[in-house]
């Protein structure tokens, strides 16, 4: 299930997305010069401004580390996907039973349950493609196959890096 970890406080919030803002221009602008370096710090204010009304700190947070972590997880999973689909298209004897799967998952509406529908389209055979009444529904190549399970497991390995926010009941 999600993460219980605590989310930051908007103060915190402000400060960690003002500082990757800054920190993106600076990469996009490599400049020292004062007048650069001005906008720069004008635009990462506008920016933090602006997410923090459009995304506040209660809908969730990503712990970075966690989530570089479970990289490799996830590389593999695109490269299997790949193969898989390949061998489908080369191999059309191949048995198939598309459809649509419901997952009920932990994650609340937000950063925590978007990224994770965005993750988890690189299962193989899956794509996240809807949702009603809190539960995602999926497109899967194969009913047959334990999609649902599937999920939840990667629900349980995404719990570690995302900080689920506050469900709007």
């Amino acid at each position: 299930m999600a993460s219980t970890g605590k989310l930051p406080s908007r103060k915190a919030a402000a400060i960690a997305r003002g500082i990757s803002y800054l920190a993106l221009w600076l990469i996009m602008m490599p400049s020292a010069r004062p007048t650069d370096l001005l906008v720069g710090a004008g635009a990462a204010i506008a920016a933090t401004w602006l997410s923090l009304r459009t995304f506040p700190p209660a809908t969730g947070c990503l712990h970075f580390v966690s989530m570089a972590a479970l990289m490799p997880h996830f590389i593999w999973q695109s490269v299997r996907a790949g193969f898989d689909i390949a061998r489908r298209v080369f191999d059309p004897r191949l048995p198939i039973q598309p459809g649509f799967v419901a997952c009920p998952l932990g994650f609340p509406e937000g950063l925590a349950r978007n990224t994770f529908a965005t993750i988890t389209s690189l299962i193989p055979g899956t794509v996240p493609c809807g949702e009603v009444d809190g539960v995602l529904t999926y497109h899967c190549l194969d009913l047959r196959n334990p999609v649902v399970q599937q999920l939840w497991a990667e629900e349980r390995l995404m719990a570690r890096a995302l900080i689920a926010g506050r469900r709007h009941d």
